[in-house]
């Protein structure tokens, strides 16, 4: 401490006194790491961590072994808000997710199209050698099936990161899953009917949306707000106008936008969902990933049993071939079981051991904060390429964390169009239509910083702004 300060905040308050007396302007470049450190007194990493913040706020960007420099003066508009959705739709979206998963799975130089955080920053070596460990170990046990709703040491850890928290979870409402698709797949099918309504995040996640539509479910789009996540007036709207059974939402991390609801936001949704009688579903598997000082408290952290289920995973965390994710189902975890036998017996033994050694380790932890700071490096350096390169009226979202960008172009382009012209020149991205249970966000796409950032990909994004601008300049 210094003066009742972090190191790291004496560094800011230096390079905000040397940007207000104009020793650096836009564009400039700023001390090095080792040389800032050296003329006040402190370690390397604290003026990593310094400018890391600065960076995640904006302030300063970075070049690959060129430095850090100063970001121009200019605000970054933020994609406009969609209409409430006039009436509950049947879903019909599988056809083009195919389409898309099929393109963005491809070898490309620039996979934008993935949203998978863990490439970032990958744990394999450590992961490999509990592997390892855990075979030794077990030996035969390891080769059988595992308890049908998880093994016990796992859910003990999952319990103890959510005592943390401070929620309570008991054990016995922890459903181990095949990743949290299932999980969703299963809390869905406890709450609801086929043709009825749930009311979905707009835009939200596509996976929700093909979920929706495979069990016969009908969908409500309720409008996010791109700094607040979802918004509460339309949905009290909604609610008022149609039976709706159940809303799926994130309120920690909304995948595109990378909205996060602030608390008492978060405590008057659940109280307007059990008002209405509605169990609210929640995606909270960008929670972890978050780029403030503190994790968001899940929303079950306020309810009772019964109103809400919340799913989550280790997928975008430490190892998505794992396909390990779990439920927190208090009053729903019996019917949950057993649509989990039914749907697929058991999860991997194997990955599951590996995964609770990882915690127990606290590896899991220390990987956490690398990747956390790996990711919101990433984001700003995405962030400064679409400033740079893009048109103008472009409009971009500022994610609170996870690892993906929600981008609006001008409404003549058309977010598929540019799908398959990124897709000829080996750059992957996600048209925004997928993230819509109708034909919303046609002129929208989805980029993912997720991956480990190289020079090539300020290439890439350079191309795709010029594409973007081509399709602009060409006649209506």
């Amino acid at each position: 401490m210094q003066n009742g300060q972090f190191l790291y905040q004496h560094v800011i308050e230096v390079i905000n006194d040397m940007v207000s007396q104009q020793m650096l302007k836009p564009g400039d470049k700023l001390p090095s790491l080792r040389k800032l450190a050296q003329q006040l007194s402190v370690s390397i990493p604290t003026v990593k961590q310094a400018y890391y913040y600065l960076e995640g706020q904006g302030r300063i960007y970075s070049r690959e072994k060129s430095g850090y420099f100063l970001s121009e003066d200019e605000q970054t508009t933020l994609p406009r808000r969609c209409k409430l959705a006039m009436a509950p739709t049947e879903v019909n979206k599988q056809s083009l997710i195919e389409q898309v998963y099929e393109g963005i799975h491809g070898q490309h130089e620039a996979k934008f199209g993935i949203a998978n955080p863990v490439t970032a920053m990958s744990d394999e070596a450590v992961l490999a050698k509990m592997m390892r460990s855990a075979l030794k170990q077990a030996g035969d046990q390891m080769l059988q099936y595992g308890a049908m709703d998880g093994l016990l040491k796992l859910k003990q850890q999952i319990a103890q990161r959510y005592l943390r928290m401070g929620l309570s979870a008991s054990i016995d409402d922890i459903v181990i899953t095949n990743g949290a698709q299932e999980a969703l797949a299963i809390a869905l099918q406890c709450v609801t009917q086929p043709g009825d309504v749930v009311a979905i995040e707009s835009p939200g996640y596509f996976g929700i949306i093909e979920l929706i539509e495979n069990l016969g479910l009908r969908a409500l789009e309720i409008p996010v707000c791109p700094d607040d996540g979802l918004w509460l007036e339309d949905l009290a709207q909604a609610l008022i106008q149609h039976d709706v059974k159940a809303c799926i939402c994130s309120t920690s991390i909304n995948n595109p936008v990378g909205s996060v609801m602030p608390e008492h936001r978060r405590q008057s949704l659940l109280s307007m969902l059990v008002e209405n009688n509605v169990t609210l579903i929640e995606d909270d598997v960008y929670g972890d990933l978050h780029f403030s000082q503190y994790r968001a408290k899940p929303i079950q952290y306020y309810a009772q049993s019964g109103q809400v289920i919340t799913c989550d995973s280790f997928s975008k965390t430490a190892a998505p071939s794992y396909r390990i994710g779990w439920m927190l189902a208090p009053g729903y975890a019996q019917r949950a079981r057993r649509f989990k036998r039914a749907l697929s017996c058991s999860s991997s033994l194997m990955n599951q051991w590996v995964l609770a050694d990882y915690l127990v380790s606290g590896a899991y932890d220390r990987h956490l904060k690398k990747l956390r700071l790996r990711l919101q490096e990433n984001k700003q350096k995405m962030l400064s390429c679409i400033r740079r390169y893009f048109p103008e009226n472009t409009r971009i979202s500022d994610p609170k964390g996870g690892c993906v960008v929600w981008i609006e172009l001008d409404k003549s382009v058309d977010g598929g169009v540019l799908f398959n012209l990124a897709i000829a020149q080996g750059i992957s991205l996600t048209p925004g239509q997928l993230f819509s249970a109708t034909e919303r966000f046609q002129n929208c796409i989805r980029l993912s910083f997720g991956l480990p950032w190289q020079a090539k990909h300020e290439t890439s994004l350079k191309q795709l702004g010029e594409m973007v601008s081509t399709a602009l300049s060409q006649p209506k």
